[in-house]
C-alpha cells in the first residue's frame, strides 16, 4: 500500500496543482476582490477551517514563515465570507480542469470512474490527526464528474500533506527547513534561491541553513551529507506510509481500474504543467 500511495500521489497531484497554476482559479477568486495570489490562496485553501485566526492557519500549513499567514488571515475573509472563496476555487479549478482535459475526456465515462474511485478512496480514511484533511471532508462532495475528481484529489493532498506535517515534526524539521530540503533534494542550489523561500531575509535563510548544518544534515557547500539524504529519504518514506489508508478502501481491481483511469488524465496535465 505504501507503493499504491506513492503512485496514486504521482497521478493526482498533477490534478490538484491546476488550483495554484492554471488561470481559472485565480480568475475566479480575483472576481470575487481578492487582491493577489497570496490572498486567494490562504481565503481559499484555510476556507474549510472556518474563521479561525492567522496562528491556527499558520500552524496548519507548517510551511510558511513567522508573519505570512497573518499578512492574508483574517483580513481576506473581512469583505468575502470564507464559503465564497472556497467556492470560488471549486469552480477555476474544474474550469481549469476542464479545459486541459478536454471536452472528449472531460465527458468519458473514464473521467467519471475515476472521480468516482477517488472519492470513495478521499472519504473513507479516519481523520484524527489530519486537520486539512478533516476540514476538507466537511464540504459538500459536488456533484459534476470533474469537480468532483478535483475535490477528491484535493481531499487526498490534504490527507497526505496533514501525514507530511507528522513525518517533519517527528524528524524535528520545521516548516523552512523543509523547503530547504525539498530544494536540495530538487537539485536547486544553493537551496536559499528556491522559490518558496527566496524572499525571506539572508539572516533567516543563513540561520536555518546554518541549523542544518550543524545537525549534520548539510554539508558546508549547501548540499546533503550521507545523513541529510538518509533524513530525507525517511520523511519520504513515512509520508507514503501514512498516506496508504484511504486506497486501503479499494479492492486490487479498482486500484487498477484507477490507475488506467488516471494515466491518460494525468498526461494531459504533465504535459501542460498544469497550466
Amino acid at each position: 500500500m505504501t507503493r499504491t500511495a506513492r503512485r496514486m500521489f504521482e497521478l493526482l497531484e498533477p490534478i490538484c496543482l491546476v488550483t495554484f497554476f492554471a488561470r481559472e482559479c485565480d480568475e475566479e477568486l480575483a472576481a470575487l476582490g481578492h487582491r493577489g495570489y497570496w490572498d486567494g490562496y490562504f481565503a481559499s485553501r484555510a476556507a474549510p477551517l472556518g474563521r479561525v485566526p492567522a496562528e491556527v492557519v499558520h500552524a496548519a500549513f507548517y510551511n510558511f514563515a513567522d508573519g505570512e499567514a497573518a499578512r492574508h488571515i483574517p483580513k481576506a475573509w473581512e469583505k468575502i465570507p470564507p464559503e465564497a472563496s472556497v467556492a470560488a476555487r471549486e469552480r477555476g479549478s474544474a474550469a481549469s480542469l476542464r479545459r486541459i482535459s478536454g471536452a472528449e475526456m472531460a465527458a468519458s465515462p473514464g473521467l467519471l470512474r475515476a472521480a468516482d474511485l477517488t472519492t470513495k478512496a478521499a472519504t473513507s480514511a479516519p481523520t484524527e490527526g489530519r486537520i486539512m484533511y478533516a476540514a476538507m471532508r466537511t464540504l459538500e462532495v459536488p456533484g459534476d464528474p470533474v469537480a468532483r475528481l478535483w475535490h477528491s484529489a484535493t481531499m487526498l493532498r490534504e490527507h497526505r500533506g496533514d501525514g507530511h506535517i507528522a513525518a517533519l515534526v517527528g524528524a524535528r524539521i520545521g516548516g523552512t527547513e523543509a523547503h530547504v530540503l525539498s530544494a536540495i533534494a530538487m537539485g536547486i542550489h544553493p537551496p536559499e534561491s528556491f522559490g518558496r523561500i527566496h524572499h525571506l531575509s539572508q539572516e533567516r535563510l543563513a540561520a536555518v541553513v546554518n541549523g542544518l548544518r550543524e545537525r549534520g544534515i548539510v554539508d558546508a557547500d549547501g548540499r546533503f551529507t550521507d545523513a541529510g539524504r538518509e533524513l530525507q529519504q525517511g520523511i519520504e518514506d513515512l509520508t507514503d506510509e501514512l498516506a496508504a489508508a484511504p486506497y486501503e478502501a479499494l479492492s486490487p481491481a479498482e486500484l487498477e481500474e484507477l490507475t488506467a483511469a488516471l494515466e491518460p488524465i494525468t498526461a494531459k496535465l504533465v504535459a501542460t504543467g498544469s497550466k
